[in-house]
């Protein structure tokens, strides 16, 4: 395959030689989570209980819709949850955060983020966007990792507190140089929260982590997760949406925010997306173990190539991003411009830095996706800041990133 990957695309015999040794270090790696995530989702599957009569979806109000109904069964099954709300109206992880956070913090109260401060999109529409968050009336603290571990000490004594209304961790890097935080930690964490502080709500930004471990933070006790649909949760189907899953209560306030109070959950159409959903949950373990797979294959090459990788090939994983630290601009761009040209679709584009909404620095994007967004998908994004670092994502299958990897080491090798 390797050698096959290599005569097509063109690649350079010491990056070919690099790739033979990055492939044999990832060749005995197991990833037996996967498989008991595509039990537990299978099962569920089985439970509901589906028929085909069941898919055809709904438009207009959406009352009554059994997809969707279905479909927000399935996912709390999944996550060891109450209920879900997971709509095609949520455009994406961020809006359903923000939704949460406004159903959850009112105006007066404060949000605490015990992981620093939240990924750029994010900490604009709380911060300093118009009509941000705080401009609305809420509070917000926050605190940093530190060694890459929550402060417990400076926790506990935010805690004391009694404006605190919801603690919000963020699992996945963002674009911070720092590892993403796994679920043990965090059970440990909402244990220490909720013996002290029961009427804290604990908010978790789940983006990049679904099914990436055996667990999901509702499962040790997160009043609410969410993240995006076209990302693991889609496994390359889903064509929009995003999600919330937790306490039945919960759901119900955001789902009145979301919506309108008195509506709550009982509307909002499906279109013709409820196939695509309930495929795109049924297969999307698979899915990520593609992703962790060429993942473990990129750390791996660009670690044999000289390069400072996050995580490094082998260690546990606990999302779907792969981080190399290049070094400078010049060769962010670079890796950008040669992973584009495995791309299934813009292949013949040139990725340029260029300004995005919710970042101070210009970001580059590398993607191709059939559905736009869809980080499941191959992609990298990077802000042209310190440390230079590329955050690449997705793969539906693993000999896409192999691919992808190679032809942006081989752009590497000629800046």
């Amino acid at each position: 395959m390797l050698e096959q990957i290599c005569r097509q695309f063109g690649i350079e015999p010491h990056i070919e030689r690099a790739a033979t040794r990055a492939l044999e270090l990832t060749q005995g790696l197991q990833y037996p989570a996967q498989s008991e995530n595509r039990i537990r989702v299978l099962q569920a599957f089985i439970d509901q209980d589906i028929a085909d009569s069941d898919l055809g979806g709904s438009v207009g109000y959406g009352y009554d819709d059994p997809t969707r109904a279905h479909y927000e069964s399935l996912l709390a099954k999944v996550f060891g949850a109450p209920a879900a709300l997971a709509r095609l109206s949520l455009v994406s992880g961020t809006h359903a955060i923000v939704a949460a956070l406004e159903a959850l913090v009112l105006p007066g109260k404060t949000l605490l983020s015990v992981t620093g401060p939240p990924y750029d999109t994010l900490r604009n529409a709380i911060l300093t966007a118009p009509h941000s968050l705080v401009e609305r009336g809420m509070r917000y603290e926050e605190i940093g990792l530190r060694d890459g571990t929550f402060d417990d000490v400076a926790i506990a004594q935010q805690l004391e507190d009694p404006d605190i209304a919801a603690v919000f961790v963020q699992r996945s890097r963002g674009y911070a140089p720092r590892r993403s935080v796994g679920i043990e930690p965090c059970a440990t964490l909402f244990d220490n929260i909720k013996n002290v502080r029961p009427d804290v709500a604990i908010v978790v930004d789940n983006c990049y982590g679904e099914l990436v471990e055996t667990r999901e933070p509702t499962h040790i006790g997160a009043d609410v997760a969410l993240g995006s649909l076209i990302k693991n949760l889609g496994g390359g189907l889903a064509p929009a949406g995003a999600y919330a899953i937790g306490k039945a209560d919960v759901i119900e306030r955001i789902s009145a925010h979301h919506y309108a109070p008195g509506l709550r959950s009982g509307v909002g159409p499906t279109l013709n997306a409820g196939r695509a959903l309930l495929q795109g949950l049924f297969i999307a373990s698979l899915i990520v173990e593609q992703v962790l797979r060429g993942l473990d294959f990129c750390a791996a090459l660009f670690e044999e190539l000289g390069y400072a990788v996050d995580p490094r090939c082998g260690a546990a994983r606990t999302d779907t991003v792969q981080a190399i630290r290049v070094g400078n601009a010049e060769r962010v761009q670079a890796f950008a411009c040669g992973l584009q040209r495995a791309m299934p679709v813009n292949a013949r584009f040139r990725p340029e830095p260029g300004p995005v909404p919710g970042y101070a620095e210009p970001v580059i994007m590398s993607s191709g996706a059939f559905i736009s967004g869809a980080t499941i998908e191959l992609s990298c994004d990077a802000p042209l800041r310190e440390p230079f670092e590329v955050y690449l994502q997705g793969g539906l299958f693993a000999e896409h990133t192999i691919a992808g990897t190679l032809l942006a080491a081989q752009a590497l090798a000629k800046n």
